[in-house]
């Protein structure tokens, strides 16, 4: 049972927020990137270089800047793995789209068009256009994203909504466990009991480890040390999404991914779901990102994920 200690300091925490940092949102078409700072510090970069064959952010950083992403493939660091080179940053994409593997590349999503960049005192918005591309290059998807920045003394955070609206065909997301919403996180966030290897996930049900794989919950904790800081990432499912709470696409060795329509590859028993989307219909995705510096309660992560249901992100 917790202290009342304990249960004091998380009272306090819930009850007096830091004041927010003002946030610049800065692009830089010619580089194919928008840089995003808080409180003059740098947080992350958009990036859609067409080589990349998805936008990303990266890399993200705590309040302190710590860069709590993997470096590879983009900037690889000594010592760190470089399976995987599909992970990179913060993404969206799935691994069956009409049969078009998008997570592993197979296919494109290819920026349009930037419709919104605005810094601001408390936050910072960025609105981008894209299509979601078949192996031939033709569109199967338009993606509307909007990402929403903030951060304290303490914290960064993010929010990610992104509305996909089928083109001129049905598409069907196949059930797949490569999916959907994820980071790579740096190897100090891996815990597979390696040297250096820090990293220990919590969910909302109180499942811990490795055990998370497959499993739903309303939220998603990694916490651990990178460098001589202590972070702890909170990922957040919208209550609004498609089949929450989310299965989780949880890896210790370093991916951390929501997945609301891998059913069948993460519960045999509950069968294939096969989400899909008639010509014009859309589907509207919601997550939120806290990127903390030092400990973040269970009860911490529970008020917030309250706080996020409440709003129409």
């Amino acid at each position: 049972m917790p202290s009342r200690s304990r249960l004091a300091a998380v009272a306090l925490a819930l009850a007096t927020p830091a004041a927010a940092a003002p946030v610049l949102v800065a692009p830089d078409p010619a580089a194919h990137k928008v840089s995003i700072a808080v409180d003059g510090k740098p947080f992350t970069d958009y990036r859609f270089e067409p080589d990349l064959r998805k936008p990303v952010l990266f890399p993200l950083r705590t309040a302190r800047g710590t860069i709590i992403t993997r470096g590879a493939p983009l900037e690889p660091r000594p010592g760190e793995p470089t399976d995987h080179p599909h992970h990179v940053g913060s993404w969206l994409t799935y691994g069956n789209v009409n049969g078009v593997d998008i997570w592993n590349k197979k296919g494109d999503i290819r920026q349009r068009a930037i419709s919104r960049a605005e810094g601001g005192k408390d936050r910072g918005v960025l609105e981008i256009e894209a299509d979601w591309l078949d192996a031939a290059g033709q569109p199967m998807l338009a993606e509307s994203t909007r990402f929403v920045f903030r951060g304290d003394t303490a914290l960064r955070a993010f929010d990610r909504v992104t509305t996909l609206t089928a083109a001129a065909a049905r598409v069907l997301f196949k059930d797949s466990k490569e999916g959907m919403f994820g980071l790579r996180v740096a190897k100090p966030l891996h815990g597979d009991g390696k040297p250096g290897e820090t990293g220990v996930y919590r969910s909302s049900e109180g499942v811990t480890g490795k055990a998370v794989w497959g499993t739903r919950a309303r939220w998603m904790l990694l916490a651990g040390r990178v460098e001589d800081e202590d972070v702890t990432i909170a990922v957040f499912d919208h209550p609004k999404n498609v089949n929450h709470p989310t299965y989780w696409h949880a890896r210790t060795y370093g991916l951390f991914a929501a997945n609301p329509l891998g059913q069948k590859d993460f519960d045999k028993a509950k069968g294939e779901l096969n989400f899909a989307l008639e010509p014009g219909k859309s589907v509207t995705f919601r997550y939120r990102v806290l990127i903390i510096s030092g400990p973040y309660a269970p009860e911490q992560a529970d008020a917030e994920f309250q706080r996020f249901a409440k709003e129409d992100p």
